[in-house]
């Protein structure tokens, strides 16, 4: 994709204007990271606060009558252990079960919904459940940190307030907005979807407060440090669920959804693969698709990897074979870029560490 085709959020200018290094992403030119670098946003989003423009994922809206159902049957979790005012986790299969995309659902109210895929997924997430896709009417904007609700409350006490996995509809100033306690660094904080001509203020206002701007580079390290799938990485074609160990996030009595049928014969057999981490014994980054080996026999193969800034040390995430005889805390090599790496199995996620 040329750069002349690439989509902008509402908060492009802004970001070029702090200095944003921007890149492709999913088909959008976004901001890789600032001016200080991807490390220093993380670690502020560990110690302190940061902002993310996260419009690149979608919004698809779906309201009406009827609605609750159509996604009850469709997803794969079950709407029935939530109610309007929650936000949802969620997978859209294919009939093999095979994950087409992993979902927050925002439900708003009785039957209203705002569905949110992947930035690349939008349109198939549409051909699966209908509704409208509004993202070109909004931004999102995700505060996280462990000071972002004190920070967020002195612009708007509501917003600051909304508690994990829920959603409420309020105005910051006169603007209205929706903001879901909802996030995807492991760390506490708000998603805000303010109204694409808003956006800029709202973003800087939040920069005012002392909140950190940051971009893609952190938000993936994040995620990894708190063991979080990346759709095309530990979720996508020919990986269900229960091959990423997320069986909880299937409504196993309901009904139907799509991919159901599937997805019971692999649970009756067993999956042919399981998701494990991988903690380096040094700085070096690990990578995705390096081949993992015990005793000098490959096992598997990672999905994600990077250096964690928090841990100083290479991790990754890892679809090792079922019946592969190591365990949590064995060694491991990991061949990157022609260089083997001495590493560890380990639990997930990797930040905070365990006790």
């Amino acid at each position: 994709m040329t750069a002349a085709n690439l989509k902008r959020t509402a908060l492009y200018d802004l970001h070029a204007d702090l200095g944003a290094k921007l890149v492709e992403f999913g088909g959008w030119e976004m901001p890789l990271s600032y001016g200080d670098g991807t490390v220093a946003e993380h670690r502020a989003c560990r110690e302190d606060a940061v902002a993310f423009d996260v419009s690149h994922l979608g919004t698809v809206a779906v309201s009406g009558p009827g609605s609750t159902q159509r996604l009850q049957s469709t997803l794969t979790n079950d709407l029935g252990k939530v109610a309007p005012g929650r936000a949802q986790y969620t997978h859209l299969l294919d009939d093999e079960a095979s994950v087409v995309d992993d979902i927050i659902v925002w439900w708003r109210g009785e039957d209203d919904f705002d569905v949110m895929p992947n930035a690349s997924n939008t349109d198939r997430v549409v051909e699966a459940i209908g509704g409208m896709d509004t993202t070109a009417t909004r931004a999102v904007i995700a505060i996280q940190g462990p000071a972002a609700r004190a920070k967020v409350s002195l612009i708007s006490p509501d917003a600051a307030s909304v508690g994990r996995f829920h959603v409420i509809e309020t105005t910051i100033g006169s603007v209205p907005v929706v903001v879901a306690g909802t996030g995807y660094t492991g760390e506490d904080g708000v998603e805000i979807a303010v109204p694409a001509e808003a956006a800029s203020e709202l973003f800087g206002r939040l920069v005012d407060l002392g909140i950190r701007p940051a971009g893609l580079g952190a938000r993936d390290t994040l995620r990894l440090e708190a063991g979080l799938p990346l759709h095309g990485h530990e979720l996508g074609a020919g990986i269900t669920p229960l091959d990423a160990g997320l069986g909880w996030v299937v409504g196993w009595d309901k009904p139907e959804f799509r991919g159901r049928d599937a997805l019971l014969a692999q649970r009756a057999q067993g999956p042919s693969r399981r998701l494990v981490g991988i903690v380096g014994e040094g700085r070096q980054p690990l990578r995705d698709g390096a081949t993992v080996s015990s005793a000098g026999a490959p096992i598997g193969v990672t999905s994600s990897g990077n250096f964690s800034p928090m841990l100083g040390v290479g991790i990754a995430l890892a679809f090792i074979d079922a019946d592969a005889p190591v365990s949590i805390g064995d060694p491991v090599t990991v061949e990157v870029r022609g260089r083997s790496i001495d590493a560890h199995l380990s639990d997930y996620p990797f930040w905070p560490p365990r006790s």
